[in-house]
């Protein structure tokens, strides 16, 4: 499985922006997908993930109620819709997928990152 991100950019705060996440090769009902970031100087941080088979979504408590990630099976994308951006959600967006249930501790497939800059 490969993944590729994009959709990142430059915007103001308050606004919204739409990552997407493509996945050639086949993904099974058994895998989760989700998003990362990484801000400069810190630890990539979980961000929320999608059980691929049953559209179930989970979010960390620092971007609940702000982002929403939702999947088109036909497709094989994900989406990472963020909303009300703050300057300090700049960062490098990463999506990544998981089949052994680690999405949010280790994920098995990585995408290629997508930087997100917020102007103040």
């Amino acid at each position: 499985v490969q993944l590729q991100a994009s959709g990142g950019g430059l915007i103001q705060a308050g606004g919204s922006l739409r990552l997407s996440c493509v996945a050639s090769g086949r993904i099974f009902s058994s895998y989760d997908m989700g998003w990362f970031r990484q801000a400069p100087g810190k630890e990539r941080q979980f961000l929320g993930g999608i059980t691929w088979s049953s559209g179930s979504t989970y979010y960390a408590a620092s971007v609940k109620g702000r982002f929403t990630i939702s999947r088109d099976n036909a497709k094989n994308t994900v989406f990472l819709q963020m909303n009300s951006l703050k300057p300090e959600d700049t960062a490098v967006y990463y999506c990544a997928a998981d089949y052994r249930g680690k999405l949010t501790t280790n994920p098995y497939y990585w995408g290629q990152g997508t930087l997100v800059t917020v102007s103040s």
